[in-house]
Protein backbone atom coordinates (compact mmCIF):
# COMPACT_ATOMS: atom_id res chain seq x y z
CA UNK A 1 0.00 0.00 0.00
CA UNK A 2 3.29 2.72 1.31
CA UNK A 3 6.07 1.64 -1.63
CA UNK A 4 8.05 4.43 0.06
CA UNK A 5 7.52 2.93 3.47
CA UNK A 6 11.05 1.48 5.22
CA UNK A 7 12.85 2.41 2.56
CA UNK A 8 16.54 4.04 3.10
CA UNK A 9 17.27 7.68 2.32
CA UNK A 10 19.37 6.73 0.28
CA UNK A 11 16.86 4.45 -2.02
CA UNK A 12 14.11 7.35 -1.71
CA UNK A 13 16.94 9.79 -3.18
CA UNK A 14 17.25 7.62 -6.26
CA UNK A 15 13.63 6.86 -6.54
CA UNK A 16 13.10 10.55 -6.80
CA UNK A 17 16.04 10.96 -9.08
CA UNK A 18 14.31 8.93 -11.42
CA UNK A 19 10.88 10.80 -11.13
CA UNK A 20 12.46 14.03 -11.76
CA UNK A 21 12.06 15.33 -8.59
CA UNK A 22 14.73 17.28 -6.60
CA UNK A 23 14.69 18.27 -3.44
CA UNK A 24 17.02 20.89 -1.61
CA UNK A 25 17.38 21.83 2.35
CA UNK A 26 17.72 25.65 2.36
CA UNK A 27 20.30 26.69 4.87
CA UNK A 28 20.20 29.95 7.10
CA UNK A 29 16.13 30.79 6.85
CA UNK A 30 15.69 32.83 9.86
CA UNK A 31 11.56 32.83 9.50
CA UNK A 32 8.83 32.79 7.29
CA UNK A 33 6.17 35.14 7.50
CA UNK A 34 2.41 34.49 5.70
CA UNK A 35 0.38 37.43 5.56
CA UNK A 36 -2.93 37.78 5.67
CA UNK A 37 -5.46 40.99 5.45
CA UNK A 38 -5.72 40.75 9.41
CA UNK A 39 -2.94 38.14 10.41
CA UNK A 40 0.09 36.75 10.21
CA UNK A 41 1.61 33.46 10.70
CA UNK A 42 5.55 33.45 11.77
CA UNK A 43 7.33 30.49 11.51
CA UNK A 44 10.51 30.89 13.29
CA UNK A 45 13.65 29.44 12.65
CA UNK A 46 11.89 26.38 10.21
CA UNK A 47 13.48 23.99 8.14
CA UNK A 48 12.62 24.70 4.66
CA UNK A 49 12.90 22.52 1.80
CA UNK A 50 12.95 23.54 -2.18
CA UNK A 51 11.12 20.86 -3.98
CA UNK A 52 11.14 20.14 -7.65
CA UNK A 53 8.54 18.83 -9.90
CA UNK A 54 7.63 18.89 -13.25
CA UNK A 55 9.19 22.10 -13.60
CA UNK A 56 7.14 23.41 -10.72
CA UNK A 57 8.79 24.58 -7.50
CA UNK A 58 7.15 24.21 -4.07
CA UNK A 59 8.27 24.69 -0.66
CA UNK A 60 7.62 22.54 2.34
CA UNK A 61 8.29 24.56 5.62
CA UNK A 62 8.37 22.99 9.02
CA UNK A 63 8.66 24.70 12.32
CA UNK A 64 6.59 26.31 14.70
CA UNK A 65 3.95 28.92 14.30
CA UNK A 66 3.08 32.25 16.13
CA UNK A 67 -0.10 34.08 14.98
CA UNK A 68 -0.14 37.45 15.31
CA UNK A 69 -3.21 39.79 14.48
CA UNK A 70 -2.34 42.80 12.06
CA UNK A 71 -3.96 46.11 12.19
CA UNK A 72 -4.19 47.86 9.37
CA UNK A 73 -4.97 51.74 9.61
CA UNK A 74 -5.75 53.72 6.80
CA UNK A 75 -3.24 56.88 6.22
CA UNK A 76 -6.56 58.98 6.15
CA UNK A 77 -7.18 57.99 9.77
CA UNK A 78 -3.59 58.79 10.77
CA UNK A 79 -4.00 62.39 9.06
CA UNK A 80 -7.36 63.31 10.53
CA UNK A 81 -5.97 62.05 14.00
CA UNK A 82 -2.93 64.42 13.52
CA UNK A 83 -5.20 67.26 12.09
CA UNK A 84 -7.46 67.01 15.08
CA UNK A 85 -4.93 66.95 17.69
CA UNK A 86 -1.75 68.58 16.37
CA UNK A 87 0.29 65.24 16.92
CA UNK A 88 2.76 63.82 14.51
CA UNK A 89 2.42 60.89 12.43
CA UNK A 90 3.89 58.08 14.51
CA UNK A 91 1.84 59.74 17.70
CA UNK A 92 -1.45 59.72 15.71
CA UNK A 93 -0.70 56.21 14.39
CA UNK A 94 0.52 54.48 17.41
CA UNK A 95 -2.64 55.87 19.87
CA UNK A 96 -4.45 54.50 16.29
CA UNK A 97 -2.78 51.35 17.26
CA UNK A 98 -3.52 51.26 20.98
CA UNK A 99 -7.20 51.91 20.51
CA UNK A 100 -7.18 49.36 17.62
CA UNK A 101 -8.20 51.78 15.28
CA UNK A 102 -11.26 53.86 17.01
CA UNK A 103 -10.69 57.10 15.62
CA UNK A 104 -12.81 58.88 18.43
CA UNK A 105 -11.01 57.08 21.32
CA UNK A 106 -7.51 57.79 19.53
CA UNK A 107 -8.26 61.54 19.47
CA UNK A 108 -9.66 61.62 22.82
CA UNK A 109 -6.72 60.18 24.03
CA UNK A 110 -4.23 62.23 22.53
CA UNK A 111 -6.01 65.27 23.73
CA UNK A 112 -6.29 64.09 27.61
CA UNK A 113 -2.42 64.17 27.77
Amino acid sequence: MFPMKGMSPKQMKRMMKQLGIKMEELEGVKEVVIRFENKEIVIREPIVTAIVAMGEKSYQIVGKEEVREVLNIPEEDIKLVMEQTGVDYETAKKALEETKGDLAEAILKLQET
